[in-house]
Order: structure tokens, then sequence, then C-alpha cells
């Protein structure tokens, strides 16, 4: 049996689900003792793996209850994974020949934020929007605080 869970969620952005730290704790309350994390996108280590899943992940594991943690350790310089890179290279090196943006242009099927519709019902585009609205609002307040009048200075706010 398996799990997926997504990690390294910022902020109020909705992020892919489920989070790690929630499966962790639904792992535990079903009474799973022994996990080993296979972190899939990571092929090398660095502070996600060393800090975020080998020790805070850990302990929240070890907190729901998880007794047996343990992460597969990342691909780094394993022989099998530069051999495999190497095929890649050489495979692109056969086929024929790209320019820049082709190279670059991403399948159609690929979702670049997967926070597309958010639970709220806010999207990228409602941020720019909210982000523009922000420093229009910020602007008209700075106008106001420099020429002594508006409707701040009108209800003695300013």
């Amino acid at each position: 049996p398996f799990t997926l869970a997504y990690q390294s969620r910022v902020g109020p952005v909705e992020w892919l689900k489920p989070y790690t730290d929630d499966a962790l704790h639904e792992l535990g309350e079903a009474g799973v003792k022994d996990l080993v994390v296979v972190p899939i996108s990571f092929v090398s280590e660095h502070i996600e793996t060393l800090e975020e899943i080998d020790i805070e992940y850990r302990e929240i594991a070890t907190e729901a209850g998880i007794t047996n943690f343990r992460r597969v350790p990342a691909l780094d310089t394993t022989p099998s994974f530069i051999n495999g890179l190497a095929n890649l290279v050489q495979h692109a090196l056969e086929g024929p020949e790209v320019n820049l943006d082709q190279a670059a242009a991403l399948s159609t099927r690929v979702k670049l934020y997967p926070q597309d519709k958010w639970a709220w019902g806010w999207n990228n585009s409602s941020e720019v929007w909210n982000g523009r609205l922000a420093m229009l609002g910020f602007s008209a307040f700075l106008v106001e605080l420099l020429s002594g009048r508006g409707p701040l200075h009108s209800l003695g706010l300013l």
C-alpha cells in the first residue's frame, strides 16, 4: 500500500493535496507503524530532503504514532541514474534538431498552476487584479498623505 502526498506548501495559496503533514496524521490514525518515504521528485539531497522530510516530517510521524520512519536516499550520482541521463542525452542528439522555443515548449497536458481554482473561488487572474487594486489604494493613500486633503482627512483619520 502507498500514499501520495505533497510538500513545500508556503503561504495562503492552495497547493497540491493531500499535504504531507495531513497524510502523516491520517496514516498514524490508521495504525500505520512502518513508513518508507520516497521523495520521487528530488534527484539530490538538499534542504527539503535533509531538513523537511528527515527532521520535520519525522517528528510529525512520531507524534502521529508512526514508530519506524525511513526515507529512500536521493539518486544523486548513482551510476544507473547517471547512465539514464546520458541515454536521454544521446537519444536527443540522435533525434531531429530543435530550436530553443521548441525545446522550452511544455506539453499542452502540463498544468503549471495546480491552484487554478482555489477553494474560495479565486484564481491566478484575480490575484493579479487584487495586487493592482491594492497598489491603486496605496497610491491614493500616498497622494492624500502628501497633499493633506482627501476622504481620510475629512473623516479625521489623517
